[in-house]
């Protein structure tokens, strides 16, 4: 989980641990990194290892003198940067979720000839679809693990929450748009009907059944 991930390094020592880390080219031995740190073994190994159990180091085994075969020694244990990314936005944004439908969308524009506005709602609605579930319960999960936060609002629900506010802000027209259409293909399985109706503090869309 990535708070649990980000919490781990709010212990000093873990932190400078994974800083120094991080910041070698080749990845570290237990020794080396308590050395470097000037700590004991022992507690500059429990560290590391509780960074590599929330995901933020990567554990590999490497014999360090090149040595293969019988009486080569064990192969060591070494902390590198793990390859995972960490991100934690509360309330939740979703901005690579718009970087990729952009992207999509101009090169989608390039091989069609359509207007990039045209392919942006297109493939905000195709990748909508390929999230559809078959249920309006498993829609609204959908949503909620999109960063909607779907909340019951008289005959329909509103959204408490925009995954994409701050381009939504800067760029409403073409953001609020690909939003509609992505929602449209989220809900092509249901009885609910997207529609566009910004309220401050919400989402732009909101939906009721149809």
């Amino acid at each position: 989980m990535d708070i649990a991930a980000v919490a781990a390094l709010d212990e000093p020592t873990r932190r400078k641990l994974y800083e120094f880390v991080v910041a070698q080219a080749e990845a570290v031995g237990r020794d080396e990194a308590a050395e470097a740190l000037g700590v004991p073994r022992q507690t500059a190994a429990f560290h590391l290892d509780k960074l590599a159990d929330e995901g933020l180091l990567e554990v590999i085994y490497e014999r360090r003198s090149g040595r293969t075969g019988p009486g080569a020694g064990r192969p060591a244990k070494l902390y590198r940067r793990s390859p995972n990314e960490v991100r934690v936005n509360l309330p939740e944004r979703r901005y690579d979720l718009v970087g990729s439908l952009l992207a999509t969308a101009v090169e989608e524009a390039e091989r069609t000839g359509e207007s990039p506005s045209a392919a942006l709602a297109r493939c905000a609605r195709e990748f909508g679809a390929r999230l559809a579930p078959k249920d309006e319960d498993a829609a609204l999960a959908v949503l909620a693990e999109h960063g909607f936060e779907p909340a019951a609002d008289g005959d329909g629900y509103a959204l408490r929450n925009c995954p994409f506010h701050a381009l939504a802000q800067e760029h409403t027209d073409l953001v609020c748009g690909m939003n509609l259409h992505l929602l449209e293909g989220v809900l092509g399985n249901t009885r609910f009907t997207p529609r566009l109706a910004p309220a401050p503090g919400f989402c732009c869309v909101r939906f009721e059944k149809a």
